[in-house]
């Protein structure tokens, strides 16, 4: 089994009420329009949104890759998507928790988790396998890392303006 993993988490103060950062953060539309890389999300009529996302990785070149996922979690404290029920090879997991620090000052714990599975590596890309597991894993961390930091900034000037 050829196996990617990714992930990232970091946290941040906005200053704004926990309604409007909340409000921003269950809102898929913001993730398409201030997330690079995002190129798409629709979700269809059973709930189940579905993620279209491009990276550029280093000696593999463009991969674009589809995530279905749905809300498992939605409450003033947290919002988290994980992957439909079934799904094996393409595992997208995205949490947001929220704690209000004053009135105009709100807290966000926020992570994000990719995993590609195949039974081969050349099922992921043809230069998969001569990159290998670790080399794609680790260029695939700094490159959600940038996505989220940028996400996290433009989010942050949109709720504070």
């Amino acid at each position: 089994m050829f196996i990617i993993r990714a992930d990232y988490s970091d946290q941040v103060e906005v200053k704004t009420s926990l309604e409007k950062v909340r409000e921003f953060f269950g809102d898929i539309k913001n993730f398409v329009e201030l997330m690079p890389s995002v190129e798409s999300i629709h979700t269809d009529a059973k709930g189940i949104s579905h993620w279209t996302i491009r990276a550029d990785i280093p000696f593999v070149g463009s991969m674009m890759q589809k995530f279905a996922v749905e809300m498992a979690e939605n409450n003033e404290e947290r919002i988290e998507w994980l992957p439909v029920a079934g799904e094996t090879k393409n595992l997208l997991r995205y949490a947001a928790e929220f704690i209000e620090k004053g009135k105009n000052l709100t807290f966000v714990q926020f992570s994000q988790a990719v995993e590609l599975r195949r039974n081969s590596a050349r099922e992921l890309h043809l230069l998969a396998g001569l990159a290998g597991e670790s080399i794609i894993s680790s260029e695939m961390s700094k490159k959600i890392a940038e996505m989220l930091t940028l996400f996290i900034q433009r989010a942050r000037e949109r709720l504070e303006s």
